[in-house]
């Protein structure tokens, strides 16, 4: 399922919503096994949500790819190289600090089926 992040700061964030989950957790939403249909930080949320996020990055573990201990090995694609959470966390951490800079909302909802 897709997930629309929103403001009126910033650009819309488009996530996946098992990845967006443990984003919504670390910025301290609940989110149960259904993904809720929408949701809001308010301006007075962002703060705490935006720290929460940016705790749960410092906290995540980096797994250092196999070619960076080894300079002989062959060089790995990006496109074959995982995505750790400080690269999911990024475009909605830009658009919260954005929003809470212009003393704006950011929304979620259940993107549309194109």
């Amino acid at each position: 399922m897709l997930i629309s992040f929103r403001s009126k700061a910033g650009a819309e964030v488009l996530m996946l919503s098992h990845h967006a989950a443990p984003l919504l957790r670390a910025a301290g939403k609940t989110v149960p096994d259904a993904f809720p249909e929408r949701g809001v930080f308010t301006p007075e949320q962002l703060p705490q949500a935006i720290a929460g996020i940016e705790k749960a990055v410092a906290l995540a573990p980096h797994h250092p790819e196999d070619h960076e201990n080894d300079p002989d090995a062959p060089a790995v694609h990006p496109m074959a190289r995982p995505v750790g959470l400080q690269q999911r966390a990024y475009p909605l951490l830009d658009l919260m600090k954005k929003a809470l800079a212009k003393g704006v909302n950011v929304t979620w909802e259940l993107a549309s089926s194109w």
